[in-house]
């Protein structure tokens, strides 16, 4: 299988957006003509320097309102337009061309009259050795939709004309992609894939600026490609997205995005569809999360020392010491925590370019191997380091931010015995059995990337993307779930939010709280209080108001209010919160309970616990945020 991208999906000029493409492992490139005619060289140059960077030119697009115009100057000037670009194609060493259906608007409907301008340019080209492929956009005046388009191409009945399918035009109308199936593969020259988030606007609209990688949003990817290679299609599979927010991104990471989603899809396909024969390397599918088996913070000095106070104050004891590291772990139920002061690993590099900060999550999954497997074959970062005497070889990838993400399999279930000397066995502690979610900061700008980074290395769902309300702004927000695994991914539009600002601080460390399940909120907050553990304290206000929209017993209310707790109820369950005060910079940790199906993440109270945290942040003369 080639995989292909339009040189339109990156930013940059064409010289970087080749480099980029190249990198990340694409076999060819549609050449967009404005980033061709942008360019300072000759149209053999150019070839040569696609071809020097291991590419080759798949298609060169677009030809626009080209069928059905009336005979005279119109219709005249677009086969000599036809010819021009044909000879300039010849130079480039490209044999491939894209006409769209026409928006002009004298041009003339009619199946028959397309037909015949597509045979007559048939000649011209077969004279040249082009081939052209026709697609029928969305909004096109006469033919807009892939049946009518590929009846014009049947009906001209040559060689040199052939079908384009482009998944945005066919699935943004709702039409069947099933109906593909019915075309012979051999007379489809090409494929453009772009999804897209369901968006009820014009179609032009949505097309031009908010097509993204396949997965990355709603459109149905899998059935429209299970149809193309059902159908016997054995050419290339290239990315034809318009988007604002790649347009303004790194032309690197939306190519290494672009390629992670293809191949993704194409394994997908082949997995749902195994006949269809899609020509990938084997790798490992999907892999299932049983949950989080361990965070580690990188610390040193008095700033591990007073994280270990607040897991202490927390309920978790101090379990464990490594044997041969500056490495504690901390245990409470299922939970694991691991504070690393070891100066001369991962974890010394990270707190020192960040200061105290979460570097690493281990998730046990059914094969760590597997998992690193199936992450490299996307485009994933493989990570090892120098073991220590007598350390565990488990598997790692790079993950958001530079840090780490570690697998652990039942090939690893001894490492904590292994590894680490008893110093105490874990008690009750507070009653908090296991990390609910792992909530991770970014740009907004890096939410789709991380999106598609989960969702095709995992078998996770994603939630709607949500606004959650800052006092300074909104951070964007969206949860993904695997098996025993959640995680939020919040995006910052700006310094000025809490989730920004931390970012800020922090350099880029990549979880900002950690939500720890309880079973009995009530009665963890009293332990919490006996320990000596101070919450982030709520206003009278907020209690006020859930008395105005929830009935609420007051026996219920007046521990909610003692003990800081906040409140939420969905049609399935409620929902109880509690927060630690905002430490290194702006991380915390949330306590909650779920109950009766609950599976939301308080998104109502999001703009008061924010409130709260900023007080704290400025009442303790950190920067105003």
């Amino acid at each position: 299988m080639k995989t292909s991208i339009a040189t339109v999906s990156v930013s940059g000029n064409l010289r970087e957006k080749l480099e980029a493409i190249a990198a990340a492992g694409f076999d060819g490139v549609e050449i967009f003509e404005q980033d061709f005619i942008a360019d300072a060289g000759s149209p053999r140059e150019v070839g040569a320097l696609i071809r020097d960077h291991g590419l080759e030119i798949t298609l060169f697009q677009p030809f626009r309102d080209f069928e059905g115009l009336p005979q005279g100057p119109l219709r005249d000037k677009a086969f000599d337009r036809a010819r021009r670009k044909f000879d300039l194609m010849q130079e480039l060493g490209a044999d491939l061309v894209l006409f769209c259906s026409s928006v002009h608007p004298e041009a003339l409907g009619g199946i028959d009259r397309a037909a015949g301008d597509f045979a007559e340019l048939g000649e011209i080209a077969a004279d040249r050795g082009i081939r052209v492929g026709y697609e029928a956009l969305a909004w096109g005046r006469h033919v807009n939709d892939h049946r009518d388009a590929w009846e014009i191409v049947r009906r001209a009945d040559h060689p040199n004309i052939g079908l384009i399918l482009d998944s945005f035009h066919t699935l943004a109308r709702g039409i069947d992609p099933e109906t593909i199936r019915r075309i012979p593969g051999d007379r489809i020259f090409f494929v453009q894939l772009a999804d897209a988030p369901r968006i009820d606007m014009d179609l032009l609209y949505w097309s031009r600026h908010f097509r993204n990688m396949p997965g990355e949003g709603d459109l149905d990817m899998t059935g429209f490609m299970r149809a193309v290679m059902a159908a016997g299609y054995a050419g290339p599979v290239s990315l034809e997205i318009f988007n604002d927010q790649f347009r303004g991104g790194l032309p690197g990471s939306v190519a290494r995005d672009g390629y992670r989603s293809l191949v993704a899809l194409m394994d997908d396909v082949r997995r749902a569809e195994p006949s269809t024969g899609v020509d990938l390397p084997e790798f490992p599918a999907r892999v299932t999360v049983d949950g989080v088996s361990f965070v580690e913070f990188a610390s040193r000095g008095k700033e591990a020392e007073d994280l270990g106070a607040l897991l202490a104050a927390l309920g978790f004891t101090r379990v464990g010491r490594h044997l041969s590291k500056a490495l504690t772990l901390w245990q409470q139920g299922e939970i694991r925590v691991l504070i690393n002061e070891e100066p001369g690993d991962f974890a010394g590099s990270v707190y020192n370019a960040r200061g105290t900060s979460v570097c690493d999550i281990g998730l046990r999954v059914g094969s760590g191997r597997d998992t690193v497997a199936r992450a490299s074959a996307l485009g994933g970062e493989p990570f090892a380091q120098p073991a220590s005497p007598g350390q565990l070889a488990i598997p790692a990838i790079r993950g958001l931010g530079g840090s780490l993400l570690h697998f652990l399999d039942s090939g690893q279930a001894d490492v904590w015995s292994a590894e680490f000397e008893t110093l105490a066995e874990a008690g009750e502690g507070a009653g908090l059995r296991r990390v609910d979610h792992i909530a991770q900061t970014m740009t907004y700008d890096e939410m789709l990337s991380w999106s598609l980074f989960y969702t095709s290395l995992f078998e996770m769902a994603k939630a709607p993307m949500v606004d959650v309300t800052d006092p300074d702004g909104l951070v964007r927000s969206q949860a993904l779930q695997a098996g025993g695994l959640r995680i939020t991914l919040n995006g910052a539009e700006t310094h000025r939010t809490f989730a920004g600002a931390f970012l800020a601080e922090s350099f880029g460390a990549p979880v900002q709280h950690l939500a720890l399940e309880s079973a009995d909120i009530f009665a963890t907050a009293e332990a919490l209080a006996a320990r000596g553990f101070d919450p982030l304290p709520m206003t009278e206000n907020y209690y006020a108001d859930l008395m105005s929209r929830f009935d609420i017993d007051e026996g219920m209310l007046e521990a909610l209010r003692r003990f800081n707790i906040l409140y939420d109820r969905d049609e399935n369950g409620a929902f109880f919160q509690l927060y630690s005060r905002p430490f290194a910079g702006g991380m915390f940790i949330e306590i909650l309970e779920r109950r009766d199906g609950y599976a939301g993440y308080g998104a109502p109270n999001a703009p008061f616990r924010i409130a709260a945290q900023k007080r704290l942040m400025r009442a303790k003369g950190m920067p105003s945020v």
